[in-house]
């Protein structure tokens, strides 16, 4: 008989089937999170005497032996056991006997699984950033290094003005700064205490909240009972919509890569070992981890979407489509943190190729630089623009490329990057809360 059973009753195994779903599967990645609210939740009961402080210690011992088997992959929801609830809760009663009863005192399913998610997407979020930080620290190393390559600048994928490798990575080192923004805004909404909420309508029994606040290390609660089972969905959206900023940024930079390591751009190269070939063209070094990335990504940003469809019009209080949220989210993390990783891979054995704009095709990439040239002598904008328009008619059009002089914040010849970094350095902070 399961914890959650009613007496004298049983349920359509079909149903239980559909019920259930892929809970199990996601539940493993809550093990260690459930565990860790149980221990809190546990800690405080003793303290406001709903268990014996040596009830409360003996449970807490058990529940740390349990935390062990999780840390070494030895723990599994057994057959029959139809949560990661109930399996902890029965485990623990195993080892320390009519104790282990008591630990649901003041809580409900949903409470449970409210603080598990929040405690799971806080740890994942911090992965998240940990991983974003290394690749924008590689993007302003590679950016530095490269930045007196030169490369065509685009607009409407036609050549424009000049642009550098510099300048390009440096440019999406500056959009994950944007992309963290949104991520910490997700790891405050997450970074609040649930637990105690029961059903959503809190409890009669003596609970302290304010306790398994500090000692869950959340920076706050969510104070107000129904919010707090409200807050199931809104966390997921608000971590899908950071996940989905930075998938953005990783599939625009994939893109780009696709187009420089094309033959008829062929600004940048990587090992054999990192490209694919054909099975009947010899000569082929297909981009596919970027492609992958690239498609990966896209599906990522779809997430805010989804879940958007799946929580509109749903009343206060729980319901079951909730456990949904799992299913959509937390398959895309591990895509994430596995797109963030290839792409430091990768850009680690970037190669820029030298002298590109030498090529005549480039010639024109340099017509606004003589505009500004006759400009900063003395010629009115408009009659310096209509000269060099008519030499680049007439096929007379040259320039001198050591004449090239960019000076202003965020150009060719001054990056900005340790003022991206420190901005970087101020989102971060976020974080520490």
């Amino acid at each position: 008989m399961k914890l959650w059973q009613k007496q004298h009753t049983s349920i359509s195994a079909l149903v239980e089937q559909f019920t259930v779903g892929r809970d199990k599967e996601f539940d493993l990645l809550l093990a260690r999170y459930d565990v860790q609210g149980s221990m809190a939740h546990v800690t405080m009961l003793g303290e406001v005497g709903l268990m014996t402080p040596d009830e409360a210690a003996t449970a807490v011992n058990g529940l740390q032996e349990i935390l062990q088997t999780i840390e070494h992959g030895t723990f599994i929801i057994e057959e029959g056991v139809e949560d990661v609830h109930s399996q902890v809760e029965q485990l623990l009663t195993e080892k320390i006997g009519d104790a282990g009863k008591k630990i649901h005192s003041g809580r409900s399913r949903n409470d449970q699984v409210a603080v598990d998610i929040k405690l799971y997407l806080r740890a994942e979020l911090q992965q998240i950033k940990e991983e974003v930080l290394q690749l924008f620290e590689l993007l302003q190393r590679q950016s530095e290094v490269n930045k007196d390559k030169l490369l065509p600048g685009y607009t409407h994928l036609q050549i424009a003005m000049p642009s550098s490798a510099g300048l390009w990575l440096g440019a999406y080192a500056e959009s994950l700064v944007d992309d963290l923004e949104l991520l910490a805004a997700a790891y405050s909404i997450v970074n609040k205490n649930p637990l105690g909420s029961g059903a959503g309508y809190g409890s009669s029994f003596p609970l302290n909240r304010q306790r398994t606040t500090e000692l869950l290390g959340f920076a706050t609660l969510n104070y107000n009972s129904v919010y707090a089972q409200m807050t199931r969905g809104k966390a997921e959206k608000a971590t899908a919509t950071g996940l989905a900023a930075i998938a953005a940024t990783l599939a625009r930079l994939s893109m780009d890569c696709c187009l420089y390591l094309n033959q008829n751009f062929g600004f940048i190269s990587f090992p054999d070992e990192l490209t694919t070939g054909s099975s009947i063209m010899p000569h082929k070094k297909n981009p596919d981890v970027f492609e992958l990335i690239r498609g990966k990504c896209n599906r990522i940003q779809s997430l805010p979407n989804e879940l958007s469809l799946l929580l509109t019009n749903l009343p206060s209080g729980y319901h079951r489509e909730l456990q949904l949220t799992k299913e959509i989210l937390f398959p895309a993390i591990e895509e994430l943190k596995a797109c963030l990783q290839l792409m430091r891979l990768m850009l680690e054995n970037l190669q820029v190729h030298d002298r590109i704009l030498d090529d005549p095709k480039y010639q024109y990439l340099f017509s606004v630089e003589a505009v500004n040239l006759l400009v900063n002598q003395g010629v009115p904008f408009r009659e310096a623009y209509q000269q060099v328009g008519k030499a680049i008619h007439e096929g007379s059009f040259t320039f001198n490329q050591q004449l090239l002089q960019h000076t202003h914040e965020g150009s060719i010849g001054r990056l900005c990057n340790e003022e991206i970094a420190a901005a970087l350095q101020e989102v971060l902070r976020r974080f520490a809360g």
